[in-house]
């Protein structure tokens, strides 16, 4: 899995045509607002002036478009989905930032660094409000109400278990007896939820048939959980810069795959060490070294490789289960691909 894996066309593609719907969408929001979820994006530098920095992968609207496209559907008529899904995730984003006491992201200082947390946590929901405000504009694009609502009640219930991973995440910091089935559960609520109803929204806005909204939010969530573990692995043993985040998963204690695992699985002094390392209050140095060497002999590493390219196969079964032919199938075979195969 050592090749650089770049951004697949399919994601490209819509790169641009999303980012005008999230201009559009924040450009709406009160001037003082702007100015930082501007900047959060990656479209204004601190001071509010138009910049080129990086704002992420477009994963979720991607996944939408791709999921709507796949059905046969109308991606301009989905396009405030997409912009609602990306949106929702930067809500989290800026949340989590605070929460985790990340200083960076994408190379850039974090929203609480320059703004304080008082002020990134309005921000947040200010996105977060932003999100559904975007999805309501489904009606100017010709969906009926009916479908509006239900689209809103897909992405609330998303929205719930995102909140419900991300309170287990943080819980798990501090606890020595996370089991891999806890982390999973967890991982399905922070990152496949999200993921599973970007990929369902497109479908069902695109097409109503039911067995096939429901086969692409498994394959969204299935794809999310493998999503989850590659960030784990890259967070633990991926290169800092082409990450754009430290190795900071170690350092702040997380309870990720690897380490979860590693807990689980050690004995005797190994098992001993592997607490006393993550019994500090932040891991520094050499004994982050340390925690990369144990977890390697402990086979954490391996067995995160294989976990998620499980999940990985079982996501691609569900587009051959929803019915789908090879051609429509083919970019969503292919954002998966990339996902779960990264390395940034």
């Amino acid at each position: 899995m050592g090749m650089n894996y770049s951004l697949p066309e399919s994601f490209t593609s819509y790169r641009d045509t999303v980012r005008i719907e999230l201009r559009r969408v924040i450009d709406d929001c009160p001037p003082s607002l702007r100015d930082v979820l501007g900047y959060h994006m990656g479209w204004q530098d601190e001071s509010g002036r138009a910049c080129d920095g990086e704002s992420g992968k477009f994963v979720r609207s991607s996944l939408c478009l791709l999921s709507c496209e796949a059905v046969g559907g109308d991606i301009s008529q989905v396009m405030p989905a997409a912009a609602a899904v990306e949106l929702i995730h930067n809500f989290s984003l800026i949340h989590d930032d605070i929460q985790d006491a990340s200083c960076e992201r994408h190379h850039r200082p974090t929203v609480w660094r320059l703004w304080g947390q008082p002020q990134a946590i309005n921000a947040g929901d200010a996105m977060l409000t932003l999100a559904y405000l975007a999805l309501l504009k489904l009606r100017e694009k010709g969906v009926p109400d009916e479908k509006t609502a239900i689209s809103t009640q897909m992405l609330t219930l998303a929205c719930l278990e995102l909140c419900e991973g991300q309170y287990l995440d943080l819980e798990y910091e501090n606890r020595f007896d996370v089991t891999v089935e806890d982390y999973l559960d967890m991982a399905a609520k922070k990152t496949a939820a999200l993921l599973g109803v970007s990929a369902s929204l497109g479908a069902y806005l695109g097409n109503e048939c039911s067995g096939l909204v429901d086969c692409l939010r498994i394959y969204g969530k299935e794809l999310g959980i493998a999503y989850q573990i590659r960030d784990d692995i890259i967070g633990i043993w991926g290169v800092k810069e082409s990450a754009g985040k430290s190795a900071g998963d170690i350092s702040r204690r997380k309870k990720a795959l690897p380490v979860v695992y590693g807990l689980q699985n050690s004995r005797g002094a190994e098992k001993e060490r592997l607490e006393e390392l993550y019994a500090q209050e932040s891991i520094e140095g050499g004994d982050i070294t340390e925690v990369r060497r144990l977890l390697e002999e402990l086979g954490a590493r391996d067995y995160a490789e294989n976990l998620g390219e499980q999940y990985y196969c079982r996501a691609l079964a569900q587009l051959a289960a929803g019915g789908l032919d090879a051609s429509r199938q083919a970019p969503l075979r292919e954002a998966a691909c990339f996902l779960v195969k990264r390395n940034f």
